[in-house]
């Protein structure tokens, strides 16, 4: 089908009725919970996942698409007016944003990272339909081995990139491929690792994994900490407008924060950290103000918000093409096509093209909502902003426990999120990543699936797994991303970060 064909039918389905309902629902809801100290895009999609259970699927996307953007926009709420960056890509926000707000330049810094989002979401999904439909027609001729190795790539790149250390991006990969042996052998038909409980023998439930490492964990994180200094919460004075120098401070960096965000974020384990800092440093060099950088500049906010964003759009790329997760909220994007029984992947596209270019229509008509919506807004994310710790995480608690008995009522499922939960605590308080978890557990299962099959195919001989072209550019990549840093420091004569080598 052409590409712009399959679009406008998902713009038809995406502009149903109720399908803008979902999408007006996931962008106010992803907003209210991203907007709140300290929680990030992967916080909130995980803790509204329940919500979308009994949705239909294409409802249920488009509300997710809905809550992830208006996550991101939260996040950077959060960043300008309190200093508190919900994930690590929104750290260069906070650097610029908060200077602003203390100035009383609240509103044009939230405003910039507005319509910064909205342009570089709009370019990058615009990429991504773009792309997409060539991807998926290189994947659709890859056999068994090939699928396997793009598993390990994503095994890799995910275990490399999360985490001080790839030992520990490792560890965690290892606890979710582990708890991927649960359930019942699709070959075999043999009950692996039940322990004689029924409820385990459909596998461990990736929301319910992922509401407790992300939510029940880091409630169990924060309160460990301690008592901490109060926040105080900068507000926004005069106009959320931008004057016509702002504008003209911000229309470039937008466009080279998106151009440097969406290819990053496109690529396995690319990200969004790395692109925000790279436009945070590409605009101080080139502002005609370098002494405005550290003091509230403009451009510090508009080209990394932007290069967020379109980093957004772009780990959906190898996520809807390959199936392939890059970030922790890719992951639990993953989970919940993964609840109706979906696979995203060269497949998806061609058994259910309505969904898939419903959802990418979706995301357009998501981005024009929050930009409509959230400024005049400010006013209510502000209060969000005041709500008390020990009522937010306390609140957190309940919703994600409410939410995943509401999805899957059992006692069995209550005990396996309240020692998940723990998991999640146990493995921030050492430093070890949370992602790799929930992508072991996803791919894992699909990861065995592929292997036997190959060697089903061959009868058993092992190389078969490395005479495919494909497949062993696929592993070289796979040793890159594992020792590519070592490498560098090695041949650099750099010493090592100190995670990396006690490990």
């Amino acid at each position: 089908m052409d590409t712009f064909a399959a679009l406008s039918q998902g713009v038809m389905v995406a502009l149903q009725p109720m399908n803008l309902l979902f999408a007006f629902v996931g962008v106010m809801l992803g907003t209210a919970v991203g907007v709140l100290p300290g929680i990030g895009p992967a916080l909130t999609v995980a803790l509204l996942l329940p919500i979308t259970f009994k949705l239909d699927p294409a409802g249920s996307l488009i509300m997710f698409a809905g809550i992830y953007y208006g996550g991101m926009y939260g996040g950077s709420t959060a960043s300008i007016l309190l200093n508190t960056p919900g994930e690590s890509a929104s750290i260069v926000t906070a650097l610029e944003g908060n200077k602003m707000a203390r100035a009383g330049r609240g509103g044009p810094a939230l405003a910039t990272a507005a319509i910064g989002s909205f342009v570089a979401g709009t370019i990058a999904t615009i990429g991504l339909a773009l792309i997409a439909p060539t991807i998926v027609d290189l994947a659709i001729s890859f056999g068994p081995e090939d699928y396997f190795a793009l598993m390990v790539l994503a095994f890799t790149t995910v275990s490399a990139a999360f985490g001080s250390s790839v030992t520990r991006g490792l560890t965690s990969l290892f606890i979710g491929l582990s708890l991927g042996l649960i359930g019942i052998d699709l070959q075999s038909g043999q009950a692996r690792l039940s322990f004689g409980v029924p409820d385990l023998l459909d596998g461990v439930e990736v929301t319910t994994l992922a509401v407790a490492l992300f939510a029940i964990g880091e409630t169990l994180s924060v309160v460990a900490a301690g008592a901490r200094a109060d926040e105080i919460i900068e507000p926004v004075k005069g106009s959320v407008f931008m004057n016509r120098e702002d504008w003209k401070r911000s229309w470039k960096p937008w466009l080279r924060g998106t151009f440097l965000g969406f290819p990053i974020g496109a690529m396995p384990a690319g990200g969004a950290e790395i692109p925000t800092f790279l436009s945070y440093a590409l605009e101080k060099r080139l502002c005609r103000k370098p002494g405005e950088f550290g003091n509230g500049a403009i451009e510090g906010v508009a080209g990394p918000e932007a290069a967020n964003n379109a980093a957004a759009a772009g780990v959906l790329v190898p996520l809807l093409t390959l199936g392939l997760p890059t970030s922790a909220t890719a992951a639990i994007m993953l989970a919940g096509f993964q609840q109706y029984g979906m696979n995203p992947g060269p497949l998806l596209f061609a058994t259910n093209p309505d969904l898939v270019w419903g959802l990418i229509a979706s995301l357009f008509i998501a981005n024009g909502m929050l930009l409509v919506l959230n400024l005049p807004l400010v006013g209510l994310w502000v209060r969000l902003l005041a709500i008390p710790r020990p009522w937010l995480y306390g609140g957190i608690l309940v919703f994600a426990t409410l939410g995943t008995l509401g999805a899957n009522p059992s006692l069995v499922e209550l005990g396996m999120l309240l020692v998940f939960g723990l998991l999640g605590y146990v493995l921030r308080r050492y430093d070890y990543p949370i992602a790799p978890v929930v992508v072991g557990l996803i791919l894992g299962p699909l990861a065995e699936q592929q292997l036997r099959r190959a060697l089903a195919i061959s009868v058993g001989d092992p190389l078969v797994l490395f005479q495919s072209p494909v497949a062993l550019t696929l592993y070289v990549l796979s040793a890159l991303a594992l020792f590519g840093p070592l490498l560098f420091y090695v041949i650099t004569g750099r010493k090592a970060p100190v995670g990396a080598d006690e490990d």
